[in-house]
């Protein structure tokens, strides 16, 4: 029996007290911010910098596909992240693993701040660097889901789409600082030291944001719904083999309904960030202010679908977002190649729109998915799973496509993805009106 065929526990309507509402919104928010701007802040400099710093001896196409296949590594390490963090906050608790994560990411966020460079210390550098990327996506698998269960779990029925959506601001939010923070240091130096100094700033300015989201997520409370689970003695020993026996259909819809989001971010972010500048020869300031301002429409569609999907349902929601980004994908390059900075933004500002409507419903879509005994791991390893075909893959492909073929290809491989997220969804049931209180069957 799943969660969604359980009528609601009349308990959660009232949800936390007033004071609780505002820690919760803060602390979910905060920390997926702190962790997206630290991520973010390696896709800018992996599309503006690390081939020269860490593969010299490369083409620029090839260090590049280099310096984005580091990128990528991050990913595939995510669902390992998923596994681990989600074992234990499934065994433990969603706040402890929720601190853990966030150390982990930022110890390693600044660690990539303070790596020499190829000239300093030969092929020692991109072998930390990757290094570092693994830690950093360990990190991150484990906090998305973290987050997100810290806010549905807390919320009343009827609004978790609304409490949700604090944690799926962070990539608004922290993209959009990782971008000053990038855009800052490259308009006040020279490219000299930009390249040797500059790029590095924002790896270590983030651990004072780090310092800052540990305070305030040492100052919540544990989740009510997982306070009830571990004392009605529902807490299993391996969380990942009951999901996978009991929701592993689930959890694959789950992952494939991801990929789109990932793809629309990324392919406008990092890939189109590096394609603007080195193909098409658009200044690198420019171009961070033009992805900066589209990042804005991130961030109004991602209240926007968060609150529509506590009224109309999240699997239609996500549908919608799904089927437009089918079409947006053909449109996004002819729009990107003109070289008309309105149109660019245009083609930007769509992919990061359709990717926040389908973005914000998922923060509350993918907990309600799973059974309370293994949530954090269903929907962290959901996510991250998502992540690797929609996030390493794209990059990775359009840089390939970019180099072989017709510009229009890499906005194919927008369509196919988001109709492969569409027939996921499909797949999947509406989760709105669903308890997370209820109890799975024994």
């Amino acid at each position: 029996m799943t969660s969604q065929n359980i009528p609601a526990d009349d308990r959660t309507t009232s949800g936390p007290p007033r004071e609780s509402v505002f820690r919760i919104a803060v602390a979910s928010f905060a920390g997926t911010t702190i962790e997206f701007f630290d991520y973010y802040a390696y896709g800018l400099a992996a599309a503006l910098v690390l081939n020269k710093a860490f593969f010299p001896d490369l083409s620029p196409a090839a260090g590049t596909l280099a310096a984005f296949a580091t990128f990528g590594v991050a990913f595939v390490a995510r669902p390992v992240g998923a596994a681990l963090f989600g074992h234990w906050g499934d065994r433990i608790g969603r706040k402890k693993i929720l601190v853990v994560s966030l150390l982990m990411m930022g110890l390693a966020t600044f660690a990539v701040g303070l790596l020499p460079s190829f000239a300093t210390i030969g092929l020692w550098a991109p072998i930390l660097l990757v290094v570092l990327r693994i830690i950093q996506g360990i990190g991150l698998g484990g906090e998305w889901g973290g987050a997100a269960l810290i806010a549905t779990e807390h919320a009343p029925e009827g609004k978790r789409g609304l409490y949700a959506m604090f944690p799926q601001l962070g990539p608004a939010i922290g993209f959009i600082l990782a971008n000053l923070t990038f855009l800052a240091c490259r308009v006040s130096m020279s490219d000299h030291a930009f390249n040797t100094i500059g790029w590095r700033i924002p790896f270590l300015v983030s651990f004072v944001l780090v310092l800052v989201g540990l305070y305030v997520r040492l100052k919540i409370a544990e989740t009510p719904i997982f306070k009830e689970a571990t004392a009605n003695h529902e807490i299993v020993r391996a969380p990942l083999v009951e999901l996978v026996k009991n929701q592993w259909k689930a959890l694959l819809l789950g992952a494939g309904g991801m990929i789109i989001q990932y793809t629309l971010f990324y392919t406008a972010t990092t890939f189109c960030l590096a394609y603007a500048t080195t193909t098409l020869g658009v200044k690198q300031s420019t171009m961070l202010v033009i992805v900066m301002l589209a990042v804005v429409m991130l961030g109004v569609a991602t209240v926007f679908s968060s609150i529509l999907s506590d009224r109309i349902g999240r699997k239609r929601v996500l549908l919608i977002s799904c089927g437009l980004a089918v079409v947006w994908g053909l449109a996004t390059f002819p729009l990107l190649d003109t070289g008309n900075y309105v149109l660019m933004w245009l083609a930007l500002a769509g992919c990061l729109a359709l990717m926040g409507l389908g973005f914000g419903p998922m923060g509350a879509f993918l907990p309600e998915l799973f059974e309370t005994r293994y949530r954090y791991t269903g929907a962290s390893l959901s996510y991250s799973l998502g992540g690797v075909f929609g996030g390493a893959l794209p990059p990775l492909i359009a840089t390939e496509l970019s180099a072989n073929f017709s510009s229009w290809t890499i906005g194919a491989m927008i369509s196919v993805l988001a109709l492969i997220s569409l027939v996921c969804i499909l797949g999947l049931p509406e989760t709105k009106s669903s308890s997370m209180l209820a109890r799975a069957s024994r």
